[in-house]
């Protein structure tokens, strides 16, 4: 299947087309860059950032760097949520390609080993975290990544690329490794698309890909976490089979003709049985030296994955020695990296939290880490620098490790967790939290981000009387800090939440509409606090199935006895008398596992409350107006897209609005029909959406930051 790709008003019917497998067929959206008809005024969407973090220069999560064979200035990387970058200058500057495409979600790149204007970005991250999103197939572009068309949507949607290769033989000829989506539990970031359970493994195209073959002659279905070819001759591959939490069937599997029919080699190697994800390099320059990195399997809630060995072949892959690498990675799932020198055999490295280096062939290491930990990806240039893509953007360095530059400026790949807080006396200066480069603030003067908390950044809170108050947190139940001067410094407030309750990764927390010294805190229980966070004491019991934990919370501004949780594990729960009793409303919810704002309280009906819903095949935008007894689906004009946010805001015309996994829409009209909210802003996943006290709407993306819409007004005729 081959779709055309031409304009961002095609964006969702396109999207809509390549999910075909969808139960659920959903209105199309239609083109058009206004406020849903009403009046004369556009809005554009404007950038805020972070393009990168200020104060630490670190960009958001890259999963894949390729590099010219020939231009050491060409450099293509790929944000994990952020769409393909192109750098011209050896990474001085950055252009965003994916303007126009369906997802921004990536997992990984190759080009054209004969001309470095064709590049193939598989979608969907294979690096198995809660938010490595599903694909929808492989995107290519013949003109530098200008303009792309979407390939093999019918094969690839709802699984993700963890490698592409292009056979040094034929440059027409490509195989590309097949995950599944990540999370825990298994499946989580596949949000429940219907093509999520698809064929696993490796596949080949033999025409550029616009076409595919499942290689599945003695290979098991099963995710193919690295794909290794041998540079001189294309019919030699290695298939790194590792399902993240164990199969008997993992471990490295060999073809020698093309991947017509494979073997699993063992000489040297742990059993299959103790072996997660694998990760598999042949050097460039010796192909019968090989390397592998071995985790072991994770638990099913994403633990126990460390490393279980590194190791090396001299034979082609054939036999195997133990290398002494250490631990190089705490967990295992999420990252593996072996990259070779592309002149020096002996000259190795694994990636995983840390980076390690071996000059000699494995006998020794040294540990060379780059500022930013998590390593995902490296690639080395003509000139000889090896590139990786970290948790923190891009490193290089000239001296094998010995030193590093960031290559981020401009680089806007960071992704957002739900929580984004706008002051309310500057409407630029803002709070939020970042998947692994902590809690930012933006200055209202917009001179950048600054880091203000460190970890994964989560929820954040601005007090609408005293804008000096601000809350922030990172990962882990209690983990909580206010700050009073504005977020200069920040002090531990969470005294009397338990450290081992149950957590969504980053709990949710809100702050009564009426009387800012009294809080909610959200772990499997709901706390409160009487004097600003100072002290927190529970108010409920387990919310959750027993298993759970509270992913969303919410106050009603109508009413503040009212109150709503959602929990990971799916159920929907309101109390009307402040805590003291609570009803379930839903259950089996699906949804995001970590924090969201899927519930938005009406802000004068205190039994009315909107419901986003992030899953595939789903009612994914609902009301109650009885305080959870009866709901309405109000998404019938919207594509089959999960939503991660809803907004509401009152009219009239009332306005709602939708941050789906492929940007924002807004209807006027209950949902009968939706449309894109102005124009310029990319199909990133919306996490978040604000309104600026200047009226103008905000939103935070998992993988291109905070955007501005801005309005704009047109001329008559």
């Amino acid at each position: 299947m081959t779709t055309r790709i031409p304009h961002l008003a095609a964006l969702l019917i396109t999207l809509t087309a390549a999910l075909c497998w969808a139960p659920v067929a959903h209105g199309q959206v239609t083109a058009g860059g206004g406020t849903g008809g009403l009046g004369a005024t556009a809005h554009v969407w404007k950038e805020l950032g972070p393009a990168p973090i200020t104060s630490a220069n670190y960009a958001g999560r890259i999963s894949a760097v390729v590099t010219s064979h020939s231009d050491p200035g060409r450099l293509y990387v790929a944000g994990a949520d952020g769409g393909v970058w192109r750098s011209d200058d050896g990474g001085v500057a950055w252009t965003a390609l994916f303007t126009d495409t369906p997802t921004t979600s990536l997992g990984a790149l190759a080009l054209d080993p004969t001309d470095h204007d064709v590049i193939y970005a598989g979608t969907g991250e294979a690096n198995y975290a809660n938010h490595s999103r599903y694909g929808l197939g492989l995107l290519k572009s013949t003109d530098g990544g200008a303009h792309w068309r979407l390939h093999g949507s019918d094969v690839f949607a709802g699984r993700c690329f963890s490698r592409l290769v292009v056979s040094p033989d034929d440059p027409q000829t490509l195989f590309a490794a097949i995950t599944r989506a990540g999370g825990f539990p298994e499946l989580a970031a596949a949000k429940e698309h219907p093509g999520a359970t698809g064929p696993l493994g490796v596949f080949r195209s033999t025409d550029g890909g616009r076409s595919w073959t499942d290689l599945a002659g003695g290979l098991p279905n099963l995710s193919a976490t690295d794909l290794a070819i041998d540079p001189t001759d294309g019919q030699r591959l290695l298939a790194a089979i590792g399902r993240v939490q164990g199969d008997p069937d993992n471990g490295l599997w060999r073809s020698i003709d093309g991947g017509d029919s494979w073997t699993r080699v063992t000489t040297g190697l742990p059993a299959p049985s103790l072996m997660g994800r694998i990760s598999v390099a042949i050097a460039p320059s010796d192909p019968s030296r090989v390397y592998a990195l071995i985790a072991r399997p994770a638990d099913s809630t994403g633990g126990g994955a460390s490393t279980l060995g590194a190791y090396r072949s001299d034979d082609g892959g054939n036999s195997w020695t133990s290398l002494p690498v250490g631990s190089v990675q705490s967990f295992g799932w999420y990252y593996s990296l072996v990259t070779i020198d592309p002149s020096n055999p002996d000259t190795v490295f694994f990636g995983g939290l840390s980076l390690r280096r071996s000059t000699n062939a494995g006998a020794t290491f040294a540990t060379v880490t780059p500022p930013h930990v998590d390593m995902h990806a490296g690639a080395w240039d003509v000139m000889g620098r090896l590139i990786v893509g970290d948790d923190g953007g891009v490193h290089r360095s000239t001296n094998l490790g010995n030193s590093w530059v960031p290559l981020n400026e401009g680089l806007g790949t960071v992704q957002f967790y739900a929580g984004l807080s706008v002051d309310p006396e500057a409407p630029g200066r803002m709070f939020g939290g970042t998947q692994d480069n902590g809690t930012n603030r933006r200055e209202p003067d917009g001179s950048g981000w600054v880091q203000v908390l460190g970890g994964d950044g989560g929820w954040t809170l601005i007090d609408p009387t005293d804008s000096s108050r601000v809350f922030a947190e990172f990962q882990g139940s209690g983990n909580l800090y206010r700050s009073t001067n504005g977020g200069s410094s920040f002090s531990f407030v969470g005294n009397g939440i338990a450290s081992s309750d149950r957590n969504a990764f980053l709990p949710p927390y809100a702050m009564f509409p009426t009387n800012s010294s009294r809080m909610l805190y959200g772990t499997h229980r709901v706390y409160r606090s009487l004097n600003g966070g100072s002290s927190w004491t529970p108010l409920s019991g387990d919310l959750t199935t027993g298993v759970g934990a509270i992913r969303a919370l919410a106050i009603s501004p109508a009413d503040a006895s009212v109150f709503w949780v959602a929990t990971n594990d799916g159920n929907l729960q309101i109390s009307t008398d402040g805590g003291s009793n609570w009803q379930l409303v839903q259950s089996g919810l699906p949804g995001w596992p970590r924090t969201t704002r899927e519930i938005v309280p009406h802000p004068t009906e205190p039994l009315t409350a909107y419901l986003a819903v992030a899953a595939f095949g789903e009612s994914q935008i609902q009301r109650t107006t009885d305080g959870g007894q009866s709901w309405v689906a109000l998404d019938a004009g919207l594509p089959d897209l999960p939503v991660n946010v809803v907004f509401l805001r009152p009219g009239p015309p009332e306005q709602l609005f939708a941050g789906t996994d492929a940007g924002l829409l807004v209807s006027v009209n209950d949902g009968e029909s939706w449309q894109p909210f102005g124009t310029g802003l990319p199909p990133a996943p919306v996490i978040d959406i604000r309104e600026s006290s200047a009226g103008r709407m905000v939103v935070s993306t998992q993988g291109r930051g905070v955007w501005e819409a801005v309005p704009q007004v047109l001329k008559d005729g």
